[in-house]
């Protein structure tokens, strides 16, 4: 057996990290942790389980079964192909990647703020610049998902260390400035602390990213000299257990900031306002640039993985069209997509997500369940039902 050497098996793990790691990422940890306050702890841990322990064992289901188009292949083919599709198109073009160029952008919004009210040809000089920045965004974006062999070496080595420690240094001010006790949770917050934490998490959508980015981890196993599938799945594995442990000390740390920031900001919005208002008082005039930085390192990242990992499923499940093909489509449709801004874009994407997530936890947990009759398609198909259910109750709700 080929195992990866212990380097080479963090800085896969450290890649799967910053391909999970994201705007969502960086968003909901700290606003979980603000709208909690004095009960964060409680809410931590139920946004652990939904933003790190699914996505891992996500990984994990996915790396067993031996790709993720074999995840529902037990409820049927159709199902499985069509649910799949959804899931990549939902952490794809529709959602997930534009708002990694909707939230980088919304970011350097302190330097455009002198546009508002000018026009460039009878358009909103702002509009002209979000586009500007959104083509430059996917542009680069677009270069690097061409190799995704290759992801290991870029954001295994160089992104992602930055971006940890920036993230790190924050943390490190908070514990030197934040010294206030955390205020007392909001109402959706008392007495149910760990449950709103818990579906708060779906906001990250790590657990549909998992299903998605099993891809990509493998061509960078194989291309540390990993060959056989057996072998792949297994350093897979081991790679995923090491995004999980990262995933959660960077989260526990944003929501330690949110909850502490209780005391500090009022009324705030969302978690950019929470992080923006944070740095601001710890950094100065230079705090809206060093958190800019962050989200725009944090959300290339996983624009880069989503659009290789996207290209590499529909060339699979669609071979008439090649890989830089669908990588093209994905991107142009993306850049689409993002010039709608942040704000629609979230708001979208809360009724999905509340559809597809359930199911993708379901699924996730039978393919792991060890026992005989948990490999039957009746129970896979029981299971999928029961989660669709739930999944509308939570929406009518």
């Amino acid at each position: 057996m080929k195992k990866l050497s212990i380097k080479e098996l963090l800085l896969v793990g450290v890649t799967l990290f910053s391909m999970f790691f994201g705007a969502g990422n960086l968003i909901f940890p700290p606003y979980v942790g603000y709208q909690a306050g004095s009960e964060g702890l409680a809410a931590f841990g139920g946004l652990l389980l939904t933003a790190v322990c699914f996505p891992v064992l996500g990984v994990v289901a996915v790396a067993k079964v031996g790709g993720t188009d074999q995840l529902c292949a037990k409820i049927h083919p159709k199902f499985s192909l069509i649910f799949t599709i959804l899931v990549f198109l939902c952490i794809g073009p529709m959602l997930a990647i534009p708002r990694t160029a909707s939230t980088s952008y919304s970011m350097f919004a302190f330097l455009t703020n002198g546009l508002e009210g000018m026009k460039w040809a009878g358009v909103s000089a702002e509009l002209w610049v979000r586009v500007l920045f959104s083509l430059a965004f996917f542009a680069g974006a677009y270069r690097l998902a061409q190799y995704p062999g290759r992801f290991k070496d870029v954001m295994g080595k160089c992104l992602t260390p930055l971006l940890l420690a920036l993230i790190a240094v924050m943390f490190v001010a908070g514990l030197v400035y934040l010294k206030e006790p955390a205020a007392p949770a909001l109402a959706t917050y008392q007495g149910r602390a760990a449950l709103q934490g818990f579906e708060d998490g779906y906001q990250t959508m790590d657990t549909l990213a998992a299903v998605v980015f099993g891809i990509v981890i493998a061509l960078n196993v194989k291309a540390c000299g990993v060959e056989k599938d057996g072998d792949v799945a297994k350093e897979t594995m081991k790679a995923g257990l090491i995004a999980g442990i990262l995933l959660g000390v960077v989260y526990g740390s944003l929501a330690w900031l949110g909850a502490k920031s209780s005391a500090l900001l009022e009324d705030a919005a969302d978690g950019t306002q929470i992080l923006s208002g944070l740095c601001l008082d710890f950094f100065g005039p230079f705090g809206a640039l060093f958190l800019a930085v962050i989200f725009f390192v944090a959300c290339f990242n996983v624009c880069t993985g989503l659009l290789s990992s996207c290209a590499a499923f529909f060339e699979k499940a669609f071979p008439r069209f090649s890989f830089l093909w669908w990588l093209r489509a994905f991107t142009l449709a993306s850049f689409l997509v993002s010039i709608l801004g942040l704000g629609l874009i979230l708001k979208i994407s809360v009724p999905i997500l509340t559809l597809l997530y359930p199911v993708a936890i379901a699924v996730i947990l039978v393919n792991l369940l060890p026992f005989a009759w948990a490999a039957k398609p009746v129970v896979h198909r029981t299971v999928t039902v029961l989660a669709f259910c739930i999944s509308i109750w939570s929406i009518l709700t």
